[in-house]
Formats: C-alpha cells, structure tokens, sequence
C-alpha cells in the first residue's frame, strides 16, 4: 500500500502531521515542537543526523534541514567551502552549508506547495531521504578535506557515486 492511501480521506493536511506519521511509521524518534514544526533523528551509515521540518503558511513551503556535528581545523574552511562549492554543483536538490558557530554541517531545502498544493508522503519520504542520501554520499570527501588534508578536487572523486537502474 502507497503511503498517501492513509491520506486520501482526510480533508485537512497538514504537512507537519504527514511528516509525523512518516516518522512513526519509520520509528524515526521524533518530537512535534510545534503545530508546524518536527524533529526527527534519522541513523545513517555514516552519522546520525538531526532533522528539522517546518511549514511556513504564508511562504507556503515546507522547509527541510539536516545537520551533522562537525568540527574542522579552522585552518581547513578554505578548503571545506571549496568543497562545498563542488559539491553543490553535484546535487539538484538542496545544498549544503557549514554553520562554523554551531559547527554543523548543514542540508537545506524548500519545498513550495504555492497555490494550495499538498505535499504528497512520497514526497516528503523522498524529501528526507535526498537529505540522508546527499550526507552519506559526501560525507567521506568531507572528512578527508577536513581532517585529512586533502584537496577538495581530489576528495570529490571518493564521493559515493550514485547507483541507477535496478538490480
């Protein structure tokens, strides 16, 4: 069964309560901040990530970031926003930043449903899953030009490629 057939007799969607029943089914732990915000912590291969979802109404967007602890040498951010140029060249959705008094490594993403639109559950499991994926796929380049002096042209290259078709 699709996760929108839970959906379809409900009148009132709220994209947070989506997100939440994403999350239960998942068992993602998870906190309902507020009526238009959740958190959520997702395990990945290569770290635990924190994720935040939230609707703004008057943007009419479901806003999606994910972090990551992450504290690089400072004598290495030159090289790690090199990297992160590079490495947002490769993603069609989302981005990353590095948030250097937090440090967190950070993936953002909008999702806008202008006009009255509702957000389908598999658009919102997809949604976290392209943050999950895009973390996992970049994170060893991150480690290595971070703490393993590596140039970020030459780390990009251990990026996880991404796999298509079926097995």
């Amino acid at each position: 069964m699709a996760l929108s057939e839970d959906f379809l007799t409900s009148d009132d969607l709220h994209p947070i309560d989506l997100v939440e029943t994403l999350a239960e089914t998942r068992d993602w732990e998870f906190d309902r901040v507020t009526d238009d915000q959740i958190a959520m912590v997702v395990e990945g291969q290569w770290r635990t990530y924190s994720i935040t979802l939230a609707w703004s109404a008057g943007d009419e967007t479901l806003r999606l970031i994910s972090t990551f602890e992450m504290d690089p040498p400072s004598h290495r951010l030159g090289a790690l926003y090199d990297l992160l140029n590079r490495v947002n060249d490769q993603v069609w959705t989302g981005a990353f930043t590095y948030w250097v008094e937090q440090r967190l490594m950070v993936w953002r993403h909008g999702l806008v449903l202008a006009g009255g639109q509702i957000a389908a559950p598999e658009q919102i499991d997809r949604l976290i899953g392209a943050a999950v994926s895009a973390a996992e796929r970049f994170y060893p380049a991150f480690q290595l030009t971070a703490w393993g002096d590596e140039d970020p042209e030459a780390a990009m290259q251990v990026a996880i490629a991404e796999a298509y078709g079926r097995a």
